[in-house]
């Protein structure tokens, strides 16, 4: 049985700008001017750039009144009041606005010389080898399925099928093997290796043979497993050599890419650029902080909409078809002038959240050292700056600021905080900045366990668990202490 029920509650949702305000705060320099252009290519009411400013000396769109006062949802049959989106002031507003961002201060985009792919210059060098057409195919085939890093990752088999269905090429493994060996001989050496074990020994074959590089082959091919969990001493009985000569050889294996296709020119490759969302400069002992000047766009309303509002106030008789025009202009208009407002507010949510970090952090800015960062976590910066906790993690998240010391990521500078043996708070990236020096400076021969460092950062003043240890070395991408022994 179907009952109806009248049920009263609040609740709170985020209107559409609210969200594209939000939205618009978390994209970083470069994401930001693409969202730039698209609306500019969507919304014909909106125009950018100085020189168009200088055509329009009246009747400019007035920038200061509020987006609420405006009804979006207004009948066509209604009334417009025109003269809310008309101005008789002789300066508009945006005349008398100043950014104190110059041409200048953009950053200039670096243009990429054209270069030939990782892929295509593979594809080059088969054209010095005598190969039959079938041959070629296969071979192009094969070096088609080589990632970026070099190597081959698929089964045979695989490939054998799927050059059966989707290339129409009926070949068997036994040849494609054949082929596969003239793809080994391409440059970078080790390209086409289906394993880290086949593409060290791709390497070691190219070079001139000598006796360490002969050990070099024997270890790898016949002690790959002793030589990577670095058990050194089994390999000195196995092969009963002194452990100059075993040094030796693993120095000839340390010189081998683990990673062939990144020995290609980089500057055939995509780069995916940072653009600084912020820069930092110390002026006369103080800290001084600018936004990026691609952040604060100059926008303004396109003088020929508001033309049409005008024609449209002036004229006696209007039309259905022209309030239908009207009532498009007019939602243009809304949009347009919403979206300089976000902008503004944009500038000035991540300036103040920035300026409020820079200056919880003042002792490491003004001197770079790493272990003056102090603990901060979102909240200490929300509380400063007045805004929720979400709209700081947005700023921080994914933009970089321009310091003396190089350009940071700002979420780097958020830490938690731990107690000193002084129980005082210090930040964990100090103590991780000398957990990763005392480990730096440790015998390689006999490297320090995890216990034994528990001991070194207590006797510094951090008394700190075996397991905090363990997590901090997996977050610095230090491997534990066999793995960092060396002969």
């Amino acid at each position: 049985m179907l009952k109806q029920f009248l049920n009263l509650k609040l609740s709170q949702k985020l209107s559409p700008q609210q969200i594209q305000l939000m939205k618009l705060v978390q994209m970083p320099t470069q994401a930001f001017e693409q969202r730039l252009k698209e609306e500019l290519m969507e919304n014909p009411a909106l125009e950018s750039g100085k020189e168009e400013e200088e055509l329009y000396e009246k009747d400019e769109f007035d920038n200061n009144d509020e987006y609420d006062e405006f009804e979006g949802t207004e009948n066509i049959d209604t009334e417009i009041n025109i003269d809310e989106y008309l101005s008789n002031d002789e300066t508009p507003d945006y005349k008398l606005q100043a950014n104190n961002y110059s041409d200048d201060d953009d950053d200039r985009q670096t243009p990429f010389a054209e270069s030939v792919s990782f892929h295509q210059d593979l594809i080059n060098q088969l054209n010095t080898f005598i190969l039959t057409e079938d041959q070629r195919s296969i071979a192009e085939f094969l070096v088609g399925s080589i990632d970026d890093d070099g190597y081959l990752r698929r089964n045979i088999q695989d490939i054998v099928d799927d050059m059966a269905f989707t290339q129409g090429i009926y070949t068997d493994e036994k040849t494609v093997e054949k082929i596969l060996h003239i793809v080994h001989e391409l440059e970078p050496s080790g390209v086409g290796a289906r394993d880290l074990q086949e593409c060290l020994l791709l390497q070691l074959k190219h070079k001139t043979p000598t006796e360490y590089i002969e050990l070099a082959i024997d270890i790898i091919e016949n002690q790959f497993d002793a030589f990577t969990k670095k058990h050194y001493e089994k390999l000195l009985i196995a092969y009963e050599i002194s452990k100059e000569k075993l040094k030796k050889a693993i120095e000839e294996i340390e010189k081998l890419n683990p990673k062939p296709g990144g020995s290609f020119d980089s500057s055939s490759r995509a780069v995916e650029q940072i653009v600084p969302d912020f820069a930092i400069r110390i002026v006369d002992g103080e800290l001084e902080l600018t936004l990026n000047g691609r952040n604060a766009p100059t926008l303004h309303i396109s003088k020929d909409y508001q033309d049409m509002l005008q024609t449209y106030k002036e004229s006696r008789d209007k039309s259905h078809a022209q309030k239908d025009a009207v009532q498009f202009i007019k939602q243009k208009l809304d949009s347009a002038k919403w979206f300089i407002d976000a902008i503004k507010q944009r500038q000035e949510t991540l300036f103040v959240t920035m300026n409020a970090i820079m200056y919880y952090q003042q002792e490491y800015f003004l001197e770079g050292e790493e272990t003056k960062l102090k603990p901060m976590v979102l909240r200490d910066i929300a509380d400063l700056v007045g805004m929720d906790v979400s709209t700081v993690s947005r700023v921080a998240n994914s933009k970089f600021v321009d310091t003396p010391y190089g350009t940071k990521l700002i979420k780097e500078f958020f830490s938690e905080a731990m107690k000193n043996d002084q129980g005082e708070d210090v930040s964990t990236l100090e103590i991780k900045k000398i957990l990763k020096t005392v480990i730096e400076e440790e015998d390689k021969n006999k490297p320090l366990p995890d216990d034994q460092l528990v001991e070194i950062l207590k006797e510094k003043g951090y008394p700190i668990a075996r397991r905090t240890i363990a997590k901090y070395r997996d977050l610095l991408d230090i491997p534990v202490a066999r793995m960092r022994k060396k002969i």
